[in-house]
Parts: C-alpha cells; structure tokens; sequence
C-alpha cells in the first residue's frame, strides 16, 4: 500500500491552503504507513505453535526421540516466524480492535506533537490517517469541539475510512478537506489572516 507521491502532497496541502482562508481553524494532515510493525506478533504465533507441537505428536508416540523434538519445535518456530512476518499474515494475527487501539494512540501523539493544541482560540483540526489499519481519525481542539457536535465528524470518519479501505487515500483527503472545509467556515469563519502551522501532509513512512 502505496503513500501518497509528492504530487499528491502538494494537492493535499493546496486544499488545505484554500480552506484556511475562509476559516480561522488551523488545518493539519497526516498520512501513517502503520501505526506499529508489531514485531512481537509473528514472535508470539511461532511460539505457540511450536508449543504446541508436542502435544500432537503425542498421539504417535516412537516418531521421535527427545532430541528430535526439539529440533523440531525449533525448525518449527523458524518456520512460523518467517511465514507470519508476512504483512499479509501479520494483519490477520493482530485483532481490528488492537490495531485500531494503535492507530488512534499514534493519532492522539500527531495532535501534540504538531503544537495543534496551542493554536489561537484553540482552533486545531487533526485529519489523521493510517493506511495499513484502514483507520481515520478527526481530532479538534476546544475551540471548535464547542461549536461542531461529533456526530458530525463522525459522518466524514465512516465515509473517508471506506475511501482508504478502496485505495483511494487521495481523493479521501481532498473530499474530507473540503467537507470540513464548509463546516469551519460556517462554525468558525475568518476573522483575521493567519497561518500557524504548516499546510504540508505529513508523512510518517
């Protein structure tokens, strides 16, 4: 799953641009490959499966003697490592609840740590993505959480994330940019010219 080329970016920034001049909110987009390598995931597999093995060769007991085993629960273990570390494989082992748990951690640390909670009437809007979870996030500070009810970002969460479920990050983000776009404008419209943050993607690889 491919991020966005630096095309790409620059579309996702230019309609940042074009919002924040009818908004005073302070737009700030971010695109995560993933949110965890969850290494310890093919790790903790192996280990149950090779764990395991002796019981089943239990039931034909004189195949192997004792050493035998134990180069077979190793060879196993190798084995169901490298097969699990398959990202493919990897997705599967890990639960949607525990990926997401990640994805939205990873999104709640980009709000802090892109200053969006010092902006100016604390007007920050954190449109988070992170592809290999298939996971989308709004986050807004204070200053519009009081203005704009969830429920609302909640309706542009469910239609972006389906976007990205579909391959189509880019026009996922230029839809939600300008969806959000008409809301602030209306809920939090201009007031004066200012730029507090920048309107470039960010790009965690």
């Amino acid at each position: 799953m491919a991020l966005l080329n630096k095309e790409e970016q620059r579309e996702v920034a230019e309609a940042v641009r074009r919002v924040e001049q009818r908004t005073d909110a302070e737009l700030v987009t971010v695109l995560a490959a993933q949110a965890d390598d969850y290494t310890y995931a093919p790790l903790i597999g192996a280990g149950l499966v090779a764990l395991l093995l002796p019981g089943l060769i239990n039931y034909y007991p004189g195949w192997l003697n004792a050493n035998q085993l134990l180069l077979v629960q190793m060879a196993t273990f190798i084995v169901a490592a490298l097969i699990m570390r398959v990202p493919a494989v990897t997705t599967r082992l890990i639960p949607k609840s525990v990926r997401h748990w990640r994805a939205g951690n990873l999104a709640r640390r980009q709000f802090l740590e892109q200053n969006l909670h010092h902006t100016l009437g604390g007007t920050g809007i954190l449109i988070f993505v992170c592809e290999a979870e298939r996971y989308v996030e709004i986050i807004v500070d204070r200053g519009i959480s009081s203005r704009v009810d969830d429920t609302v970002w909640k309706a542009l969460i469910e239609v972006f994330t389906q976007q990205v479920s579909d391959g189509k990050t880019l026009q996922g983000f230029l839809g939600c940019i300008e969806a959000c776009g008409e809301l602030l404008a209306t809920h939090v419209p201009v007031t004066q010219t200012r730029n507090e943050l920048p309107n470039r993607l960010v790009v965690l690889g």
